[in-house]
């Protein structure tokens, strides 16, 4: 008898927040989006990391190019120096208490020279995974559907069924994207992932919420992530998740995982 799989599908971000990961690792099969419309507003190649108390924007820069392009055939900019941004990242955490195990994977996500955004941000996301000991597989989407017309739910809906996934799980921030009933007439059920606030010292200022992984990294040992990685959130049924008002706005505003359907 084959077991029940459990999947996940999202678009790739650079380094993002603990949440993501929690996701990630809540799940049997996560699936990554390459066919997307990258966002210049959006968050998929920037974040935030913590200087001095206050949350700083760092981003990896592009070539200019067609604003329809997909993130797979975006590249990252020539004139980028993963150096100078990792002499940032150091000064910024000089004083954090696991910058010395943080750093060799900021310097080796920063510094990967792939052909494209999505290529860059997937190796980021395997780098990442590794070094949480994290052992969900990620796979890429147009590997497993080809070229498809579907969109959004039903986008979600038939990769899942080329998985044979039985349960999709999505962060609480999508409620208003999927209806559990046309996911239960395909045999799949909906939940969705909320994370518990996980506040930890940021040095000697007051803690800001939802930054980058690699703030949390820095300030955190890697064995006490484990258990927020594993059990630091509730999954709510499809059906008994409520719908957040100006979820939408919200995920806009912060480097949140919001959504899996794309538009």
């Amino acid at each position: 008898m084959t077991a029940p799989v459990t999947a996940a599908i999202m678009q790739p971000y650079l380094f993002p927040y603990i949440g993501y990961f929690q996701l990630i690792a809540a799940v049997d099969q996560f699936v990554i989006y390459d066919t997307v419309k990258y966002t210049k507003k959006g968050w998929i190649n920037r974040n935030r990391f913590l200087r001095e108390g206050e949350p700083v924007v760092f981003t990896l820069p592009l070539e200019k190019d067609a604003d329809h392009l997909d993130i797979r055939a975006r590249r990252i900019a020539q004139s980028f120096e993963p150096d100078r941004l990792c002499a940032q990242i150091a000064q910024a955490y000089r004083r954090a208490p696991h910058r010395h195990e943080t750093m060799p994977l900021v310097e080796s996500v920063l510094g990967y020279r792939g052909d494209t955004l999505f290529e860059h941000l997937r190796h980021g996301l395997i780098r990442t995974c590794a070094h949480l000991e994290i052992g969900t597989p990620i796979r890429t989407a147009s590997e497993i559907e080809g070229t498809t017309d579907l969109r959004r739910q039903e986008r979600v809906i038939d990769i899942c069924g080329r998985l044979g996934a039985s349960t999709y799980v999505n962060p609480i921030g999508g409620t208003a994207l999927y209806d559990p009933a046309a996911f239960a007439q395909r045999g799949i059920t909906l939940r969705f992932l909320r994370a518990r606030p996980f506040a930890y010292v940021q040095g000697p200022h007051p803690f800001v919420p939802w930054l980058s992984i690699l703030d949390v990294l820095m300030f955190n040992p890697r064995s006490a992530l484990k258990a927020v990685l594993a059990g630091g959130y509730d999954l709510i049924e499809g059906e008994d998740a409520p719908c957040p008002a100006g979820a939408s706005s919200a995920a806009s505003s912060i480097p949140r995982a919001s959504a899996a359907a794309p538009g």
